[in-house]
């Protein structure tokens, strides 16, 4: 007789967890990244990772933090987290993860969570293990220094407000979010092509694991756009990737950016699937 069974994971799951979470390292690799660093401490991962168990095996995973984030989660495991998500009440900025199990917990959630200010159903997964011989990198995109967040602060601002939508400066005045961008630039995963003190094109290596890593905040200065700094700039962060952080490189991408799509396929890209997500 097969039983069932959602709760809060413990430190002492790390093994189940983890297991979980490398049956799929691509599309696993932000949260995998975080609990490989911060174990399943509560307050250590910044959030609960509750777990679905089948059989007495546990089998699907959910991340419950500023983000709420459904892993490796069957169509039963959906069902188990958004009665938990619902008697918790909301708590996440957002919901994202694979778009197929996202857009179900958000169709269960959504007549005591709704409205959402935005949800973006279809934002394609891309990955490439090489770089295209067809884009020369960009020469002068590199690390940024420790002495020069002042310099990509305001470059990190504008990215993410004309992404999200809402700027991250505002609820605590961007400490959270500037401690995030000053992480990034001590672990040598912030790159930039900066010209007389001013940011051109910037991108970060987000999550890393040692299977797979996301690129993540890729962003052009609105006056040099157009002038393909952004494949030759990500040609560039390609480069580095895969010479120093994981042998496989992903991003997610909203469906209706054509530009960047295209831009990403030639410099050695492609789609394998897709992300959703939800913005409250």
């Amino acid at each position: 007789m097969t039983q069932t069974t959602t709760r809060v994971l413990e430190p002492s799951d790390l093994g189940a967890a983890l297991a979980v979470l490398e049956s799929e390292p691509v599309a696993n690799a932000f949260v995998t990244s975080r609990v490989q660093i911060a174990g399943l401490d509560p307050w250590r991962l910044g959030g609960e990772m509750w777990g679905w168990y089948t059989g007495g095996h546990l089998r699907s995973l959910c991340y419950s933090g500023a983000n709420l984030v459904p892993i490796c989660a069957t169509p039963e495991a959906v069902r188990a987290f958004a009665d938990r998500a619902r008697r918790a009440g909301r708590r996440c900025s957002s919901i994202v993860g694979p778009a197929g199990p996202t857009a179900q917990l958000w169709r269960l959630l959504e007549p005591g969570w709704g409205p959402a200010r935005e949800v973006r159903a279809n934002q394609p997964l891309m990955v490439t293990e090489s770089p295209s011989a067809d884009v020369a990198p960009d020469p002068l995109v590199r690390r940024v220094r420790k002495d020069e967040m002042d310099v990509l602060m305001p470059a990190c601002v504008a990215m993410f407000t004309e992404e999200v939508g809402i700027s991250p400066l505002v609820g605590d005045g961007g400490l959270l979010y500037q401690a995030r961008v000053a992480e990034l630039i001590g672990a040598g995963r912030s790159f930039a092509r900066i010209e007389d003190g001013k940011v051109v094109f910037k991108a970060e290596i987000g999550a890393t694991t040692a299977q797979a890593c996301q690129i993540q905040g890729v962003w052009v200065a609105p006056e040099f756009r157009g002038r393909g700094h952004s494949e030759t700039g990500m040609a560039a962060v390609l480069r580095y990737a895969l010479a120093d952080v994981a042998p496989i490189v992903s991003l997610y991408v909203n469906d209706y950016n054509t530009p960047a799509r295209k831009a990403y396929r030639r410099i050695g890209f492609r789609e394998t699937g897709a992300f959703m997500s939800v913005l409250f």
